[in-house]
């Protein structure tokens, strides 16, 4: 069951749209502009990133820093934690 999960997972990282990278950000309070939800929605249809990986959140996080600022890169981590938490997938994310 949990590949099922995480390639779901990955499969809907990969089709985030601009419209819907802001969609969230007014979901959840995170200050980015259209550019950014672009640039953002760009780099992960072409990155291979694993985010059950920390070595491949880190780099998401980091590329998101360099695209906003590292002030939304942290508090999408954190909100990103607190999902995990939230949803009961520890155990699918390795720390």
């Amino acid at each position: 069951m949990s590949i099922f999960i995480k390639t779901m997972v990955i499969h809907k990282l990969r089709q985030l749209t601009t419209e819907d990278l802001l969609q969230y950000a007014r979901e959840y309070d995170f200050p980015i502009n259209k550019e950014e939800a672009a640039e953002i929605s760009s780099y992960l249809k072409k990155a291979d990133i694993n985010p059950f990986q920390s070595s491949g959140r880190a780099a998401m996080m980091k590329e998101l820093a360099a695209i906003t600022s590292p002030e939304v890169a942290k508090s999408a981590n954190e909100l990103f934690l607190q999902l995990i938490r939230a949803n009961g997938v520890e155990h699918l994310f390795n720390s």
